[in-house]
């Protein structure tokens, strides 16, 4: 057995209180997106873990990377194939998560999924590589299938029906955007006292505010 008990930190980068915050998640997750990004300027601050709950009935998280966000909502792209596009079909409940270490805070997002308009995925899919845009072509994502090289040699042959071509966006591939219900922001504080200010959605469109335990 691998024991991590000692595994300890003590966070003592920031604080989060209420007399330095906005009315609107929105506007505050804004504000720690680029202070993120101007502190660490080499990683990815827009990846996020997207959980999902599955036609089997269990909850799946993976990494994906957020391409928009606005007061409506929170915008990524996949295969509307693949096994979280059939999980958000089923149950549109999703929870997106950002982690950021390096400034010791995360956030968490309780929404509501929907695919975005044609119009929105044909235009973020027209301004991708065209490695890219091939790669959603050849990729029935989360399929079996039965080698590396069987997924090579299908993007060869794409590369060569589509040279000199426009690529079209594939009708399975496209946006979601996520509608924040509940909006958790978590900057880690010394002696584990950390701050948790979480923001609810109200039926008359304004935000409640509360302090949760750490």
């Amino acid at each position: 057995m691998n024991d991590l008990s000692n595994y300890r930190k003590s966070y003592e980068k920031s604080e989060l209180l209420e007399t330095n915050i906005p009315e609107d998640p929105i506007n505050l997750f804004n504000r720690w997106f680029h202070e993120v990004e101007d502190f660490d300027g080499s990683g990815e601050v827009n990846a996020m873990t997207v959980s999902t709950i599955g036609l089997d009935g269990f909850p799946k998280s993976r990494v994906v990377l957020l391409k928009k966000f606005s007061e409506e909502g929170f915008i990524f792209y996949t295969n509307y194939n693949s096994e979280k596009g059939k999980a958000m079909a089923q149950n549109p409940n999703v929870c997106l998560s950002f982690f950021w270490p390096e400034m010791e805070r995360q956030v968490i997002i309780k929404g509501i999924a929907q695919k975005t308009s044609e119009n929105i995925s044909d235009g973020y899919f027209d301004s991708r590589p065209e490695g890219s845009k091939l790669g959603a072509v050849v990729s029935n994502q989360s399929e079996v299938i039965p080698s590396r090289t069987f997924l090579e040699d299908n993007l060869k042959q794409l590369e060569k029906d589509y040279e000199g071509k426009s690529i079209p966006r594939p009708e399975n591939w496209g946006g979601y955007l996520v509608t924040p219900l509940q909006v958790e922001f978590w900057q880690g504080r010394a002696n584990r006292l950390h701050d948790r200010i979480r923001y609810t959605s109200q039926s008359d469109f304004s935000w409640s505010i509360d302090r949760l335990s750490p």
